[in-house]
């Protein structure tokens, strides 16, 4: 099974669940995620999901972007970010195990990937981080270098931070009103994270700085 979430402007708009099935995404009406916008081709790039799940670009004149890379086809794997025009669609496996670790407050450092926004921009973002400033983890560093990083669990509140050529930015995906920012609500918009912000997440407190 997966789970396929469709971003704009760094917010969650639609997710979708799909199992061992051709998943077709475009602007048309007959896709399965359709998606309204002059940057996607009508039937833009087809998803064979199995096993594996793999991608294909469908049409030439409208690129596939994978984690910032251009591509024809590309298998999946999980937490990939799939740019089609201006929207961004994050790839996750839906096995339960994987969605458990997904949804917990769990520090792991991630391979470096770049969203599309960032491609050539890179080099002008400085490194960021959260450091736990509370709890079991405290002084435990996250390192934000994935394209968008998600922190929290279901029912309990999730965050968005992403990486974008302008700074990071941080917005909720999930908001019971546990998601706060320098103890102030994390509302609806998505906020440009200043140094020494602190971010709360059920009460768990996370410092961003710049390296």
């Amino acid at each position: 099974m997966a789970k396929l979430t469709v971003y704009f402007k760094y917010k969650a708009i639609d997710s979708y669940l799909f199992e061992n099935k051709v998943v077709h995404i475009g602007r048309d009406e007959t896709n399965d995620i359709k998606i309204d916008s002059l940057a996607v081709a009508p039937a833009h790039a087809v998803i064979v999901i199995k096993d594996k799940c793999l991608i294909k670009q469908l049409n030439d004149d409208y690129p596939l972007i994978i984690n910032g890379q251009k591509t024809k086809e590309s298998l999946l794997n999980n937490s990939d970010t799939i740019t089609i025009g201006k929207h961004d669609i994050v790839f996750n496996d839906a096995d339960p195990s994987i969605n458990e670790i997904e949804d917990t407050l769990d520090f792991k450092d991630n391979t470096p990937v770049a969203s599309a926004i960032d491609e050539h921009h890179d080099e002008q973002i400085p490194a960021a981080s959260l450091q736990v400033m509370n709890g079991d983890n405290i002084g435990k560093v996250v390192s934000l270098k994935r394209a968008m990083t998600r922190l929290g669990n279901i029912g309990n509140g999730i965050l968005v931070i992403t990486k974008r050529k302008d700074g990071y930015f941080v917005s909720a995906l999930e908001n019971n009103g546990t998601l706060l920012i320098n103890n102030n609500p994390l509302n609806e918009s998505y906020l440009k994270l200043q140094q020494n912000d602190v971010l709360s997440i059920n009460s768990t407190a996370l410092q961003f700085f710049l390296h």
